[in-house]
């Protein structure tokens, strides 16, 4: 059975002026239709860079990504981005909501990227703001929203697409424990009731003690 995502011999490299400076070393993982992995470590091993790499926001010094078979960095720029931005959702530390912009206007913009009916986007983006308890708050801009409501409003933003899986980079990091519990009972609900598939950068272990699986990265490599 081919894996939801398959990540082979992951190799990433930055060139600074003092000299090449090696991020991921040879990084595998395969994640599975319906799972909720965790990817966990110390600060500057890696897992962002390599975040970002499966994302395929970025290009990997070597190696390959597979989505459901297909070796995503065979494709141009121009058919990478369409790629992620109908298969992939992020949720980000740092929300990254449009400040000019209402917190709906904000869900359904990865649609109206892609040129989608505005009337099916705004009905879904109501949808998705009802289930994760921020519907009242749907006109509001970020800045009248709360840090916890700002997060749920861009999950909300990840899921309008129906992507495939959602990449999560320390999305509870900028939160109080008792909102980023929440957050994080949020993103377990919807993996239990709509089977959306997660990978979960995060430095909090208890909080991903309750995910499918715990991969620790260390010095660029996956244990």
């Amino acid at each position: 059975m081919t894996s939801l995502v398959k990540a082979e011999n992951i190799a990433k490299s930055f060139y600074p002026p003092a000299g090449e400076l090696k991020i991921l070393k040879g990084v595998d993982i395969a994640i599975e239709k319906g799972e909720v992995a965790a990817i966990v470590g110390a600060s500057g091993v890696g897992k962002s860079t390599f975040l970002h790499v499966l994302g395929t926001l970025d290009r990997p010094t070597s190696g390959n990504v597979l989505y459901e078979g297909i070796d995503v960095f065979s494709m141009d720029n121009g058919g990478l981005a369409a790629f992620r931005n109908r298969t992939i959702g992020f949720v980000f530390q740092f929300h990254h909501l449009l400040p000019e912009f209402t917190a709906l206007e904000n869900v359904m913009m990865p649609g109206l990227i892609h040129s989608g009916d505005r009337d099916e986007l705004r009905s879904r983006a109501e949808e998705l703001l009802g289930e994760l308890g921020v519907l009242a708050r749907k006109d509001h801009r970020p800045g009248e929203l709360s840090g916890g409501e700002q997060q749920r409003v861009a999950v909300a933003r990840a899921l309008i697409l129906s992507p495939k899986v959602v990449l999560a980079d320390e999305p509870t990091g900028n939160l109080d424990t008792t909102t980023g519990q929440e957050l994080f009972d949020l993103l377990l609900e919807l993996n239990r009731d709509r089977g959306i598939t997660f990978v979960i950068v995060t430095h909090n272990e208890s909080l991903s003690k309750r995910c499918h699986r715990v991969l620790k990265m260390v010095d660029g490599r996956l244990e």
